[in-house]
């Protein structure tokens, strides 16, 4: 799949511009501050109804407007569709070929994006919420189902710890709906956690060679979903709801302590090893780095397996953060198969021919001109 052409309408620092793309590699280039960023920012929300950047949806319109709109038209294997999302201060819209949505998650998974910013990077030694994010992120893409049950449980957790925080200090909880809450909670976190191995299982099948490959053949990379219950990947559905209930009895004191549920998917994590050493531990920034990339190329060749088509690759500032070594690498790999976005203050130090065939789009103060 890739983006024929992108449309904004009062968007960030952008009143109104409509852009055509190249079906390989385009390349935004510009000073910091022009609105680089903005562009791929749009690239990502018109994928998934959502920013990488901020979760306050009114910074993405433009200060002095009621309104802004992201419209894209789309080229799939079955042909051309278009999408079209508004955002307003009350909330947003979503467009599927002229048709609104009654839920954003009918519009995620139309258009497959994969993002690599500085920030991702950090994926390894970032925050357990970092990595819950990633997962959460990548799996509603290639899962609608999976966004339903995610949404579902994080309701029921907030019902659940709303009945904690009330009694937060007692000894004793007596209420008919909390335990409602928890046998809700528990069939909701048994089908997340289910579906988070599943993906991981994916991830690690295609991460494993690739960053062998990147290594020069000298690192094996392992990829694990590390559950706080305890919770196996090759256990029943009704092994893991057992073993959870058992959790949550256990800690049931500590959560009237503390007025929180501590025991669930909310708090899980990944781990990343290299020759069985703990990459976020023990690893190099080199390692860190190539663990990084590995990843995101995995989730690239992913979703070409769970979908059926390639997704659009967004690059933003992010070839500049990787050595010669690692650029040519990812450069390689997508070379004419994946359209790809890249944004760079200058494309001076990249020698790379997929770079210098590239459509070039120079940004400046909120304009954009094609380079020839």
């Amino acid at each position: 799949m890739y983006i024929e052409r992108l449309e904004l309408k009062d968007y960030r620092n952008y009143d109104s511009i409509q852009l055509d793309f190249s079906s390989k590699i385009n390349v935004f280039i510009g000073e910091n501050a022009q609105g680089k960023t903005n562009l791929m920012e749009s690239l990502y929300v018109l994928s998934m109804a959502k920013s990488h950047r901020t979760a306050n949806d009114k910074e993405l319109i433009r200060w002095d407007a009621d309104y802004g709109k992201i419209k894209g038209d789309v080229q799939k294997r079955y042909g051309r569709l278009p999408l079209e999302l508004i955002l307003s201060k009350k909330g947003k819209k979503a467009k599927v070929n002229h048709l609104e949505q009654t839920k954003l998650s009918y519009y995620i998974g139309q258009l497959n994006v994969v993002m690599f910013a500085p920030e991702d990077l950090y994926l390894v030694k970032g925050s357990p919420q970092v990595r819950r994010r990633f997962l959460d992120m990548e799996i509603g893409q290639i899962s609608p189902v999976y966004l339903h049950d995610l949404l579902h449980f994080q309701k029921v957790l907030k019902q659940r710890n709303h009945i904690l925080k009330q009694h937060q200090g007692k000894s004793l909880l007596n209420d008919v709906m909390f335990d409602v809450y928890t046998e809700q909670y528990i069939d909701a976190a048994v089908k997340v956690i289910q579906k988070r191995f599943q993906f991981m299982e994916l991830l690690q099948k295609w991460a494993e060679p690739i960053h062998f490959g990147i290594s020069r053949g000298l690192e094996k990379l392992t990829v694990s979903y590390h559950t706080t219950s305890g919770i196996k990947a090759d256990w029943s559905d009704i092994e893991m709801k057992d073993y959870l209930e058992k959790r949550l009895f256990e800690s049931k004191k500590r959560e009237l302590d503390r007025g929180i549920t501590l025991t669930g998917p909310h708090r899980d994590d990944l781990q990343f090893f290299v020759n069985n050493y703990d990459v976020q531990t023990y690893g190099s920034q080199g390692q860190q780095r190539t663990t990084a990339l590995s990843l995101k190329l995995a989730e690239i060749e992913l979703i070409k397996q769970e979908v059926g088509e390639a997704p659009v690759l967004l690059l933003d500032d992010v070839l500049s953060e990787l050595d010669d070594y690692r650029q040519s690498h990812l450069l390689n790999t997508i070379q004419g198969d994946v359209q790809t976005f890249v944004t760079t203050t200058s494309v001076d130090g990249l020698a790379h021919e997929t770079i210098q065939q590239a459509q070039m789009f120079h940004v400046e103060q909120g304009a954009v001109v094609i380079k020839q």
